[in-house]
């Protein structure tokens, strides 16, 4: 256990070392990191600006959704760069997945280990930034559970999002190239939770729900947090499910990997 977290510090430091190296190109990646996900939020208060509200759904209150969502993925991005599936599927076309195998170090280590941005302080911070102004926008009644749980909706998002990354790099070991489908679910997916869920058509309201349960990460949580009723009649204890969700999925697409790289046959380059 200690020997792992040793070598995964290490390899960590290693990409930090190796990014600040060139001290103005990483300044400069933070900027435009910050710069594009901040035009993000102000379009949005801009368009809720004209129209008050969506849904019922206030600025403060989207942007407590908006700010959560951000900084847990770009959380995510960071810790989980490795098995971005953009980056993976070029690895294991080119045959660089076979050099981690000839390596004496657990796999899942090295691919955490092998990227580590760390321009994604920026969309994190600013993520943290937008959560800030919602709650000063918003009345939240906080109570010790409120308080307790709220760190926890942000672990289970990262755990979520890092699973839906592991699980589109387990598929390039058979389709060689990316699923452009799983950009869906975790980029798109990000830009979908950062809204309330109820404004969206049924159809997909029930497949984020009954097949990637992307409801019950940041809505449902919100709905609890906010003291806002809920307009899709779901069991009490919906508000709850986050952790159970995002350590699933993790632990659903760890297994999946181990599966794959167990029937890795390598693409011969």
């Amino acid at each position: 256990m200690w020997s792992a977290i040793d070598t995964y510090r290490r390899l960590i430091a290693v990409q930090i070392r190796s990014q600040l190296e060139y001290r103005v190109s990483f300044l400069l990646d933070l900027v435009s990191v910050a710069v594009s996900t901040t035009m993000a939020f102000i379009t949005l208060a801009l368009i809720l600006q004209r129209f008050e509200d969506i849904s019922g759904w206030t600025l403060g209150e989207i942007a407590f959704l908006y700010g959560m969502v951000e900084a847990a993925f770009g959380t995510m991005d960071m810790l989980f760069g490795g098995f971005d599936p953009d980056t993976f599927g070029p690895l294991v076309r080119r045959g660089g997945f076979d050099q981690f195998l000839l390596r004496p170090i657990e796999i899942t280590l090295q691919v955490l280990g092998s990227q580590f941005a760390l321009r994604r302080l920026s969309r994190i911070a600013q993520g943290f930034a937008v959560f800030g102004i919602a709650l000063a926008l918003i009345d939240v009644r906080w109570t010790a559970l409120k308080i307790a749980y709220t760190p926890v909706i942000f672990v289970s998002l990262v755990c979520f999002f890092g699973g839906l990354f592991i699980i589109g790099s387990t598929t390039t070991f058979w389709t060689v190239q990316r699923v452009e489908a799983i950009n869906i679910f975790t980029y798109g997916g990000s830009e979908m939770m950062s809204y309330p869920m109820h404004i969206y058509h049924p159809s997909l309201r029930r497949f984020f729900t009954y097949i990637v349960p992307a409801i019950f990460m940041n809505y449902y949580p919100a709905l609890y947090i906010l003291d806002k009723p809920d307009p899709l009649h779901m069991p009490f204890f919906a508000p709850f499910l986050s952790p159970v969700v995002g350590l699933g999925t993790l632990t659903a697409a760890l297994a999946f990997w181990r599966y794959g790289v167990r029937h890795y046959t390598s693409t011969g380059t």
